[in-house]
């Protein structure tokens, strides 16, 4: 079995939301599923997975700047802040963080809920950390 945990982290890196999917879904369903949780932000740093045009017209709609570079196959190059991207490093050391945790690391479980349970545990400690 294959998942793939979305995160949404506040700017020190703290876990704030999490969505589940299956491994070989898009990343625009995290996207989707989580848009309407986002907390009240200037700037949303994602990476190219979550490269898409409805989703850069919904967080202008929330008042949030879009900071994601272009995917390598679109037509069109996208301007980003660069200097902002190099921030994204905060959401990949929480991943780390999480994966300290070795029943998460190694997926234990078998069961989705379950699973996700430790996740919900383990980031309620690293959010306290």
């Amino acid at each position: 079995m294959n998942t793939k945990l979305h995160a949404v982290t506040d700017a020190k890196g703290r876990p704030l939301r999490f969505y589940m999917t299956a491994g070989q879904v898009s990343d625009y369903t995290g996207a989707a599923a989580l848009l309407g949780s986002l907390p009240a932000a200037e700037w949303l740093i994602a990476d190219r997975g979550y490269d898409a045009d409805w989703f850069r017209e919904a967080l202008r709609d929330k008042g949030i700047r879009p900071c994601i570079p272009g995917r390598k196959s679109r037509g069109k190059a996208v301007r980003y802040d660069k200097r902002r991207y190099k921030r994204r490093n905060r959401i990949e050391i929480m991943f780390g963080r999480l994966k300290d945790w070795r029943r998460i690391a190694t997926r234990y479980d078998r069961c989705a809920k379950v699973f996700l349970s430790a996740v919900a545990l383990a980031t309620t400690v690293i959010f306290w950390l």
